[in-house]
């Protein structure tokens, strides 16, 4: 039975890693909650400025600038594009310099543009603001693979499952406080509408230069230290437990069952390594300053000798290369992620792409809700509800995200903690994705004309689709251990290309919504099903299992 107190106490951590046991959500002052609140609200932050503009863009944005539907267009694929561009180049820098400094990097690269935004004078000043706002939607993979570099396999989904749905939540808040602010600075400061949503800007950017800035002066890049002496800390905890080992540098390795020809760490000469052990060993019998600041932050894990040699040896993260990346890229377990991320992130992104065929009121007052495919679809469907309660319909979808997305992760490591298997963690997204998919189906052919109907059906389609995220990023951090920025990039940029071909998919078909949705459910349940066979990690891998 779960504690409730481990939500505020200090986590059982693992003996190598010093990853934790628990995530201590209510526990800033710990280390563990202090990094998985800043994971969570950078992404909620970073979120809430890539959706700042298309609330605004509704009337206010789009009458200043006389914008054409293609325009409106032009704009939100600019701001899916800067962000797919970051995601893949954001997982091998996590490996290369952390995912900390990876993702304070984006978040001030972010930062800029946002602040900027009240300078644009035209569309295509507007298209190309867009565009480097967008660098914010890769803060997704640094949060992902910071928060799995201090959570342990038996929490890691529930962690970044939680981390991804309360981030997500930024981009449907944004639709609600975006224009609040608007409103607010024109009748209580008497802006003028351009001056108004200029500087609601400000708003966005001065709390994410807040948000990196605590990143710098209150979170550490592992629970050991600093990133460039992780594989020191790996053996320095080995020796403090009196097990004997090599350096941990070099390309990853394989199973320790297999031949020692087959393994990946450089040769060192003995003399070196019998130097570095006992390096090790004094460190410990001193009270090194390493040791004791890791183990302050909770009790070690019990762990066998063999756990520990496999954690050191298969589970601690390596400088990228080409040709690792490559491998990472071109693999079948890569193929199985990118397919289900496609279909999951994919589609939750989809309703909230504003939809350029929509029309824009006369009184901004009336155009605080979405323009997006779900809220005209709500309309088409549904006249009486008027725009702005369409649209606050179609917006729950993405608030959805806030419990979905950590149940998906919750049960995903529940499911792993009873079985062991990582077959179970993977038929998990499976199934979540076949589901929502038949739902998608559903809706498609049967075109619903009741409310309930019509709610309930793309609840039920929103509960599986948005688990699929958290249950995704619950066995990614399994797959390449060593190379988990490659992997959690390459998989986030699929979401976005997922985004992208659905969002053509509606347009294409226009207001005739419902066939965009049964042939939307064809191609996830598709998706799903392609690399369903593929094994869940590599043959051989020693780490992730």
């Amino acid at each position: 039975m779960v504690r409730v107190s481990l939500l505020w106490e200090a986590p059982e951590v693992n003996p190598i890693n010093h990853k934790a046991r628990s995530v201590p959500i209510l526990n800033v002052i710990n280390m563990y909650g202090r990094v998985f609140f800043f994971s969570w609200f950078g992404f909620f932050i970073a979120f809430w400025s890539w959706y700042a503009f298309p609330p605004l863009t509704t009337v206010t944005i789009r009458r200043e600038f006389g914008m054409t539907q293609a325009d409106v267009g032009n704009a939100n694929i600019a701001a899916l594009t800067g962000t797919l561009l970051v995601r893949f180049m954001a997982g091998p820098a996590c490996d290369r310099w952390g995912p900390r400094w990876t993702y304070i990097g984006i978040l001030a690269m972010g930062s800029i543009p946002t602040a900027l935004s009240g300078l644009v004078r035209n569309v295509s000043g507007l298209i190309a603001i867009r565009f480097f706002v967008g660098v914010l939607g890769g803060t997704f993979v640094p949060c992902q693979v910071w928060s799995t570099g201090f959570f342990d396999k038996n929490v890691v989904g529930s962690a970044n499952a939680l981390i991804g749905g309360w981030g997500n939540a930024g981009g449907g808040i944004t639709y609600f406080l975006m224009p609040m602010i608007y409103d607010s600075l024109k009748a209580d400061m008497g802006l003028t509408s351009p001056q108004a949503w200029r500087v609601a800007m400000i708003v966005p950017f001065i709390l994410i230069t807040a948000t990196y800035l605590g990143m710098i002066f209150l979170c550490q890049d592992t629970p050991t230290g600093k990133w460039s002496e992780r594989h020191d800390a790996a053996r320095h905890q080995l020796a403090a437990h009196g097990v004997q080992t090599s350096v941990l540098d070099g390309t990853p390795p394989v199973d320790s069952s297999e031949p020692s020809s087959g393994t990946a760490t450089p040769r060192r000469d003995d003399e070196k390594k019998r130097a570095g052990d006992q390096m090790a060993k004094n460190d410990i019998e001193r009270g090194s300053t390493r040791r004791s600041s890791t183990a302050s932050a909770g009790k070690e894990a019990k762990m066998s000798q063999d756990e520990m040699i496999a954690t050191a040896r298969g589970e601690v993260v390596v400088a990228p290369t080409f040709k690792e990346a490559c491998n990472v890229f071109f693999s079948l377990q890569m193929a199985f992620h990118a397919c289900t991320y496609v279909c999951s992130f994919g589609g939750v992104g989809l309703p909230l792409a504003p939809d350029p065929g929509s029309d824009a009121a006369a009184d901004f007052n009336q155009e605080l809700a979405i323009n997006s495919y779900l809220a005209s679809y709500y309309l088409r469907n549904f006249p009486s509800l008027g725009q702005t309660h369409a649209g606050q319909w179609a917006s729950m979808f993405g608030l959805l995200n806030v419990v979905t997305r950590p149940l998906g992760g919750i049960i995903s490591d529940l499911l792993y903690r009873k079985t062991h298997s990582l077959w179970v963690k993977k038929g998990w997204i499976v199934f979540v994705g076949v589901i929502s998919g038949a739902f998608n189906i559903a809706i498609g052919l049967t075109d619903p004309r009741d409310e309930a109907t019509m709610f309930g059906l793309i609840a039920g389609m929103a509960f599986f689709l948005e688990a699929g995220n958290g249950a995704n990023f619950g066995l990614v951090p399994h797959v390449y251990p060593h190379a988990n920025g490659i992997i959690s990039g390459f998989t986030g940029a699929a979401g976005n290309l997922g985004g992208v071909i659905f969002a053509i998919l509606f347009r294409f078909h226009g207001s005739e919504y419902q066939e965009s949705f049964w042939i939307l459910g064809i191609m996830v349940i598709g998706f799903n099903l392609a690399f369903c066979w593929v094994r869940p990690i590599p043959k051989g891998q020693v780490g992730g299992r």
